[in-house]
């Protein structure tokens, strides 16, 4: 492959999005001094830190701070890949730039979600975890960096995002504003998998991960590795997984020498090695402003944003929370566009300047700088449907009614009340045929992001897709929060995942938008608003895989993620169940295996599945607690703690 295209490539994922709005490079070296430390941990390792202090000298700033483990040399030649954003930059802070512990020119051993200590005590010097790595850094700087106001700041997005929430327990005391922006929470629940369904599409992401470095370096050590998959990139990514067969042929054509993939082929449940990263039970205690940020069609950390959000608010009631959620994708908010679109679909005009400038750069200088003006909501989110900003007092909000929808013979949608509940609904899944995750032919990417607005129209013409659809609404229908699909089902086989959609069909006669190529009609387009993936063997708890019994009907309830999506007056509500999606998720085999990872070709087999007519999918609002679904119990356990 040629070298450019692999130095991009890497620089996308190094990025957790594709950034293309650049800081003034003349405006940093006119304003800012640089400097690098490597800053000493309690146990003796240091952190390679870049410090980028205002030349005036006349006030004192607050300190801002990304830590990252995509290479902070990245920001030791007074050039910004457009985050911070110029707003940040010209507002004056100390800006901090650190490799976590493992990563580049930093000490140590790299660890994916390192797993938090409770009860940080400096005086510990084996109680190592990402929170005190920052209370330790905090301390230094504070200490060390002349002209600081004793205020900290910290912003990352993706990874970076993690590595704030991670700051959050146990925070040093002069931490008081904090905005992960699409944080990962949990892997086992973004980004590598999605409710323990593995994501294919993450395949070459191992490159980056999975691999120790061998001293100080400024340079990627795992080029030959991700060289592994591009040096002859595939133009049609799904020929290519599907070519690939089983995962163990990817473990011994890919990843033989890759110490996360054997992490997680070696923990396909979700046992200890997995609840131990998870951050969210540690969100207690937070005596600082947070605002947490994501994009409604972020394919790879949409979970994150939402449960790091809700399980602060109810871990913290009195709490200063706040949630962003905007029509983009993973980091789209730190790129502008001009026209804001997702894949087919626009939303409006600079959108993530708007971001950028009225909240974000509010958020940080009203709680570091102590600016004044007109406090945030509670929770700042673009409705989808009507493409509008609106702002709730709480999320999900009180004033939208919810709503359920039922499945009727001749792909009829029911809203609010049951069609026929003796029906029954088949398909046949077979995973040697899967169904494609998009309209579109992709080659390899790191990830698939245009997918989460496609155009379903190529899946409801499948036979082994089920969908439904309501008549015309004669009003606009709003659903905000949270949804529930509550499946009735029974199968052939002893396992399937369930992939179900809400998507938004728009009317015959809707217009072209002018950003799309002529040939993408926009009359009847199925937008997708929201999906999710269910492995089936979860249903009944994540950490106990149990097989289906054949010709039983059984309960297989999870949620999809939240939305706010008006569904506009001459719009149809759809709704879509399947059991493939690839190759956005791996296939499941269909029968039942022990580990998927470990599964053979002979074990992939074809299933009949059948959804009963009294299943239900429910939106808006907030899931009751004390729900049954092994995810209602997930997060009300997180939240109890």
């Amino acid at each position: 492959m040629k070298r450019s295209l692999y130095l991009l490539l890497v620089l996308v994922f190094w990025m957790g999005t594709a950034l293309s709005q650049k800081v003034d490079s003349l405006y940093l070296v006119q304003h800012y001094d640089l400097a690098e430390y490597h800053i000493p941990m309690r146990d003796g390792a240091e952190l390679f830190t870049v410090v980028y202090t205002p030349k005036n000298q006349d006030s004192k700033y607050p300190i801002l701070m990304n830590r990252t483990c995509y290479n902070a040399s990245r920001y030791t030649d007074y050039q910004f890949s457009g985050y911070p954003s110029d707003y940040l930059v010209r507002d004056g802070y100390i800006l901090v730039f650190q490799d976590v512990r493992g990563r580049y020119m930093s000490d140590g051993i790299f660890e994916n979600m390192t797993p938090n200590i409770p009860g940080n005590d400096p005086r510990d010097k084996e109680a190592i975890d990402e929170s005190s790595d920052t209370w330790d850094t905090v301390e230094w700087l504070l200490k060390n960096v002349p002209n600081n106001n004793g205020r900290v700041g910290m912003f990352g997005i993706s990874y970076p995002g993690f590595y704030t929430a991670a700051a959050l327990p146990d925070a040093h005391p002069a931490l008081k504003a904090s905005s992960p922006q699409a944080p990962i929470a949990d892997f086992f629940f973004d980004d590598f998998h999605h409710q323990g369904a593995y994501l294919q599409s993450y395949t070459a992401a191992f490159a980056v991960f999975g691999y120790q470095k061998e001293g100080r370096t400024r340079e990627p050590w795992y080029q030959d590795k991700i060289r592994r998959f591009y040096d002859e990139p595939a133009k049609d990514g799904y020929d290519f997984h599907l070519a690939q067969g089983p995962l163990k042929n990817i473990t011994e054509k890919y990843h033989f020498d890759n110490f996360f993939w054997e992490q997680i082929i070696s923990h396909p449940n979700y046992d200890e090695f997995w609840q131990k990263r998870n951050i969210l039970p540690h969100l207690k205690g937070i005596d600082h402003a947070v605002m947490t940020v994501g994009g409604w069609f972020d394919a790879e950390d949409l979970y994150g944003p939402l449960n790091i959000y809700k399980s602060i608010e109810a871990a913290n009631p009195k709490a200063e929370n706040t949630i962003v959620m905007g029509p983009w994708d993973h980091g789209g908010w730190a790129r502008e566009q001009g026209k804001t679109t997702h894949n087919h679909i626009y939303f409006g005009d600079s959108i993530s300047t708007h971001f950028q400038r009225e909240v974000e750069r509010r958020f940080f200088s009203h709680h570091l700088k102590g600016s004044k003006g007109q406090a945030l909501p509670e929770a700042y989110m673009f409705d989808t449907g009507t493409k509008e900003w609106k702002s709730f007092a709480k999320w999900p909000p009180d004033e939208v009614t919810p709503t359920s929808m039922y499945f009727g013979a001749n792909g009829t949608l029911s809203l609010g009340a049951p069609l026929n509940e003796e029906a029954a609904f088949d398909y046949i899944s077979d995973p040697a045929k899967p169904v494609p995750y998009t309209s579109q032919t992709e080659g390899l990417t790191f990830t698939p992001r245009r997918f989460m607005s496609d155009d379903q129209r190529h899946a409801s013409r499948r036979p082994d897709v089920l969908t439904f659809s309501t008549e015309p609404l004669v009003e606009n229908k709003t659903i905000a929060g949270e949804i529930m699909a509550r499946l009735k089902v029974s199968m052939t086989a002893t396992d399937a995942d369930f992939v179900v959609k809400l998507i938004d069909v728009y009317p015959p006669d809707h217009p072209k938008y002018e950003h799309n190529p002529d040939n993408i009609v926009m009359g009847g387009y199925q937008q997708l608003v929201r999906s999710e993936v269910f492995r089936g063997r979860f249903r009944n708890g994540f950490q106990t895989p149990e097989p289906f019994v054949p010709g039983d009907i059984t309960d297989v309830n999870f949620r999809l993620q939240d939305v706010l999506h008006t569904f506009k007056k001459g719009h149809r509500i759809m709704i879509q169940i399947h059991s493939t999606w690839f190759p956005y998720i791996d296939r499941n085999p269909q029968k039942f295996v022990e580990n998927i990872y470990e599964a053979n070709e002979s074990d992939f087999t074809k299933a009949i599945i059948r959804v009963h007519g009294n299943s239900v999918i429910e939106a808006g609002g907030r899931v009751q607690s004390g729900d049954p679904s092994p995810a209602g119990m997930q997060l009300e356990g997180f939240i109890k703690g």
